[in-house]
């Protein structure tokens, strides 16, 4: 399948075939002809192009003359229109800006890394898309240092998701820690994202927690109760059997400090424990933080995802000259359906506009890592 999107200053290609060298070819065709002007390219592909990765970027720089090029691999991606999974694919949104207003971040594995290059000194305001390999002990640090040593600093990105080789691009094919690119204020850009959840009553503040287990829970005004009676009375659950049935719905949002209910980042359940009245999810806890409980299934979902298109409609003057949409391997058709809808929902409230991305390990927004996000960024 091919697809080409083309707006000003933004085009959009992809491809999808059982064959890789088949991939890379016609990519290579649909690049023939683009115009000269563009200086800059992201590339996405599925986890299935692991092995020609490397190679698929050389003959496209090659081809196309572009020295800068980002992206990362994903157990799926996106394109205009289109999800990708499974077999080859690769997404590739070229672009052109005015030089001086990016600057390629290359691969850092630690926080010296980051203070030799220095960043903080290139633009007034910085606006940066980063990937991270998900199995680097630093990435998760490393995205909460950025923001430290860049000043008016704005992270938006994802985890690599594949399931063979880890690799990233930032003008070449790199793995391990964080690579990007920043952009100054005078590239405009609107940002979003969709949690995917319903909030359920108010938040909760964790007065006992050892790890990722809590044992109690504190209403604003009230004594702390069990944690796991907590959670059973805000589902309106009467029995164990109950929380069986319903386990696949229920979530916990760790709030952010100093933001308001809907913003939190979205664990889920790993177990329970009857007699002690305690629950476990999928982090580390801090007793005096806050905890909301929240639900999630198809429906939360596809509420979410449109009422944050609909708030970056509100906003928008003209149909955007392209876009990167990074959403949860959780979410795209484990959610939304097996025909791409997830994607249709954007191009339908928002416009026909070249658009890339892929489904990540961890999306990343406001310098946060999330999980069970869709991640919308949107060049206007």
């Amino acid at each position: 399948m091919t697809e080409i999107k083309n707006m000003d200053r933004f085009l959009n290609i992809s491809y999808q075939h059982t064959d890789p060298q088949a991939v890379i070819s016609n990519c290579l065709e649909q690049l023939e002809d683009i115009p000269a002007e563009f200086n800059f390219a992201f590339i996405y592909a599925t986890d299935a192009m692991s092995n020609e990765y490397p190679d698929l970027l050389q003959q496209c720089k090659k081809k196309t003359g572009i020295e800068h090029w980002l992206g990362t691999l994903g157990a799926g991606i996106i394109a205009s229109g289109q999800e990708y999974y499974d077999q080859p694919a690769v997404s590739i949104m070229l672009a052109k800006f005015d030089a001086n207003e990016f600057t390629v971040l290359p691969l850092i594995k630690n926080i010296s890394d980051l203070e030799a290059l220095k960043l903080s000194d290139k633009y007034l305001t910085n606006f940066g898309i980063i990937h991270g390999d998900p199995f680097h002990q630093q990435t998760q640090h490393l995205i909460e240092d950025i923001p430290q040593q860049v000043q008016e600093c704005f992270l938006v990105g994802g985890l690599t998701s594949s399931r063979d080789k880890q690799y990233q691009v930032a003008d070449e094919v790199t793995t391990g820690g964080v690579s990007g690119v920043f952009f100054s204020e005078n590239i405009p850009v609107l940002t979003n994202l969709s949690q995917g959840c319903r909030p359920i009553g108010a938040k909760h503040t964790i007065t006992h927690a050892q790890e990722n287990r809590v044992y109690s829970l504190r209403l604003a005004g009230q004594k702390s109760e069990p944690a796991l009676d907590v959670l059973m009375q805000e589902y309106n659950m009467n029995s164990i059997n109950d929380l069986k049935e319903r386990a696949s719905e229920v979530f916990t949002g760790l709030c952010i400090a100093g933001s308001d209910q809907s913003d939190y980042t979205v664990r889920n359940l790993v177990g329970v424990d009857l007699e002690k009245k305690v629950f476990a999810i999928n982090d580390m806890l801090t007793e005096g933080h806050e905890m909301i409980f929240c639900e999630r299934n198809e429906q939360t979902a596809v509420d979410d995802m449109q009422h944050m298109l609909d708030k970056i409609a509100s906003r928008l003057k003209q149909k955007p000259k392209g876009g990167i949409y990074i959403s949860c391997l959780g979410r795209g058709r484990e959610q939304f359906g097996k025909n791409s809808e997830e994607i249709k929902m954007i191009h339908k409230t928002l416009g026909d506009f070249p658009l890339t991305g892929f489904f990540a390990n961890g999306e990343i927004h406001h310098n946060k890592l999330y999980g069970y996000t869709g991640v919308l960024t949107l060049f206007i």
